[in-house]
């Protein structure tokens, strides 16, 4: 399972079981707590009225008392109360009276005339003295027929002559809890919901971060120049840093041993050259012979510190992950200064630089970006014929430089830019292999590309794109 998926099960979890516990026992003590509401007011409504019935219990019928005729005019009386979205339009008190041995003298609705109810938990347990309540249902199966009973002593000459029962149906507040719990648990989804959603936002921050670092990761050991994330975690931020490290160090054993191999390599042509001329000048030879070796030697002496320096250059390039200074670049402006000073190579061989369009200014590191165009147009005139020409065109997106030579072979297209990878002059001269690579170094260092193909109509064109500025 992803990292992604775990993190936000966890949380989910977490905030789900959270809330649904805090529901659950919110939801138990719901009805309850209105029931112990109900029983606190029926507490002081039986104990006022038992104080109201004293004087009609001791006239010995009830029933033609104060009480009772208020208790009629009572279920008569017109009721209109809206209370949390509810009308209530009819009384819904009960009250009976016993006497001191338990039977009922009194009923308000005269359902329980003259029965024993002595063994009633209400009426034994007050007549003992105590607090007397309890909770009946009609139907034993039906918890809608429920009624709470909460009875109170009638005090006559300082004992207890009787009992006042007020008696309520519990039915009447379950819509009012029925609609709290409701509330509740709509209250609980809508908090689920929002913790699913901030567990969804807290996950995508971490993995954004976590992305970064994994996309990071995969760049190391590569070519491609991916600078660290910004990372807004502490704790990636250093690992991040851990693995920029580690990448330093990575690119630069495999760096030495790459290019040492190659270097080696590409210097043992030019040192077999040396010491071959070398030996054969230790004998006597016609002094025309001894020029052509000593400058055979020259020429291989020159070609072993470009390579050199060109593999300095290169080197030092690509451990950079951006340039060292970005100032805007007239690209006209370069070109024109590029092609002034190959001019006198250009002029050797007869061939015709022309220029054309202006191009857009491009941000970059001014040096780089000569460098790249003259390795361009180093290459456009060693492998344009005599007399031909070399074209340069600027537009919106970079340059290009089109020449009339033989051409690059199809076998060759996806390795000129690879480092030391060179193809004869036609003159018969073979380059350093290094001057397409550090176009492509320097492409890419600025955000841009640099490609090589062949032209419809004979030679090749060489495309330097870049970001413009």
């Amino acid at each position: 399972m992803r990292l992604g998926v775990r993190l936000l099960l966890g949380i989910f979890l977490l905030a789900g079981l959270a809330t649904y516990a805090t529901l659950a026992i919110f939801s138990q003590e719901v009805k309850p707590g209105v029931r112990q509401g109900m029983e606190i007011a029926l507490v002081d409504t039986a104990n006022l009225l038992a104080e109201a019935a004293s004087q009609d219990l001791a006239q010995g019928d009830f029933g033609k008392g104060h009480l009772a005729a208020a208790a009629r005019a009572f279920r008569d009386r017109p009721l209109v109360a809206t209370v949390w979205g509810r009308t209530k339009d009819h009384p819904g008190l009960r009250i009976y009276v016993t006497d001191d041995r338990g039977r009922v003298v009194w009923d308000s609705e005269g359902r329980a005339q003259g029965q024993d109810f002595s063994r009633w938990n209400d009426v034994a347990r007050t007549l003992q003295g105590q607090y007397g309540a309890r909770s009946t249902r009609t139907d034993p199966g039906d918890p809608r027929t429920s009624s709470m009973h909460v009875a109170a002593p009638i005090f006559r000459e300082g004992r207890i002559a009787g009992v006042l029962t007020v008696v309520a149906p519990t039915a009447s507040l379950l819509p009012y809890a029925d609609r709290s719990e409701r509330r509740v648990r709509i209250a609980g989804g809508i908090l689920i919901g929002a913790s699913l959603l901030l567990g969804l936002a807290f996950t995508a921050w971490l993995l954004r971060d976590i992305g970064r670092l994994r996309a990071y990761a995969r760049e190391v050991g590569t070519e491609a120049r991916t600078p660290l994330p910004r990372l807004a975690s502490p704790e990636l931020a250093e690992l991040g840093a851990a693995l920029e490290a580690m990448r330093a160090r990575l690119d630069g054993r495999a760096y030495v041993e790459r290019y040492v191999h190659t270097l080696t390599h590409e210097m043992k042509s030019p040192l077999a050259a040396i010491r071959g001329a070398a030996e054969l000048l230790r004998e006597p030879l016609p002094e025309e012979a001894r020029d052509r070796f000593l400058a055979n030697i020259l020429d291989q002496e020159v070609r072993l510190r470009d390579l050199v320096e060109r593999m300095l250059a290169l080197a030092a390039l690509q451990h950079r992950q951006a340039p060292a200074q970005r100032h805007p670049v007239d690209l006209a402006d370069l070109v024109a200064r590029t092609v002034a000073s190959r001019s006198p190579q250009a002029t050797r061989r007869n061939l015709t630089v022309r220029v054309e369009g202006h191009g857009q200014p491009v941000q970059g590191e001014p040096f780089l970006l000569e460098q790249a165009l003259g390795n361009l147009l180093d290459n456009a005139l060693a492998f344009s014929p005599e007399g031909g020409t070399v074209t340069l065109r600027l537009d919106d997106t970079g340059l290009e430089v089109m020449d009339e030579g033989p051409g690059v072979p199809d076998y060759a297209l996806d390795q000129v830019f690879s480092p030391f990878y060179a193809l004869p002059h036609p003159n018969g001269e073979r380059g350093t292999g290094l001057g397409l690579c550090f176009v492509r170094e320097i492409a890419q260092l600025h955000g841009g590309t640099a490609t090589l193909e062949n032209r419809a109509g004979g030679g090749a064109r060489a495309r330097l794109t870049l970001p413009p500025g």
